[in-house]
């Protein structure tokens, strides 16, 4: 997805905030999830029963821009208790996702509200990371192997890390044909006015990468095995064993 916005012009942090921060209802519906992405549903299943049979009881896992808590919510109806710790930039999404995961595991919960390259963590601290509809806020190179290299770091030997997010294509023909699907969907959903709507935020706050991207910099900083779970137009998900 090409942006008409320089990445030095892009949302800042705190923008980024002020939006997410009124948009807590979106974020809380399981049977939906977040409806503008594609597949939300089916990949909020996949990541869910991957990690589910990479953890064991009392495993200690991570999810990073928790939002309303939907992917620890999953991982938890799968294999539970976990001890989870929570990170998202938004307050009022880290008391939504408190309150939900505190019902649903014995296991402890931590919340953390904070920018995701600011996080600071033990090494070899989690069996399991999450990262959903997230990792498209980092900007520059840099940003994406410093945030990898600490993720790979967080794990325990053998850990998994699940990614799920809004991605590109290289190719700017492919990239077009795939951003219109992507428009069609968007159209589906909530109409014109919603498409419109959603396509502004992504140009203002957004900076995906393709996954051949990502995964070069999976190999880079050590991760031994990673690999595709689901792919439909500009959205994917994806496992990486440390």
């Amino acid at each position: 997805m090409k942006s008409k916005i320089p990445l030095n012009e892009k949302s800042s942090i705190n923008q980024i905030r002020e939006r997410f921060d009124g948009d807590v209802e979106r974020f809380s519906t399981l049977e939906t999830g977040q409806q503008s992405a594609i597949d939300a549903v089916l990949i909020l299943d996949l990541v869910a029963k991957c990690a589910a049979a990479n953890l064991h009881n009392g495993a200690r896992i991570l999810d990073i821009g928790c939002g309303a808590g939907n992917f620890t919510l999953r991982i938890l109806a799968e294999c539970t208790p976990l001890n989870c710790v929570l990170v998202d930039l938004s307050q009022p999404m880290l008391d939504r996702a408190l309150s939900r995961v505190q019902e649903t595991t014995t296991g402890t919960v931590e919340t953390k509200q904070s920018d995701m390259r600011d996080l600071a963590f033990e090494p070899k601290s989690f069996d399991c990371i999450v990262a959903g509809q997230v990792m498209h806020h980092l900007r520059n190179d840099a940003d994406w192997e410093q945030m990898f290299t600490k993720l790979h770091k967080w794990l325990k030997p053998n850990g998994v890390l699940f990614i799920a997010d809004l991605i590109t294509l290289d190719d700017p023909a492919m990239q077009a044909i795939l951003q219109n699907k992507y428009e069609e969907h968007l159209t589906e959903v909530g109409g014109e006015e919603y498409r419109d709507k959603v396509l502004v935020y992504i140009d203002a706050e957004d900076s995906p990468r393709s996954l051949k991207f990502q995964m070069e910099i999976l190999a880079k900083v050590g991760f031994s095995d990673y690999d595709v779970l689901h792919r439909n137009s500009l959205f994917g998900a994806y496992f990486a064993r440390k």
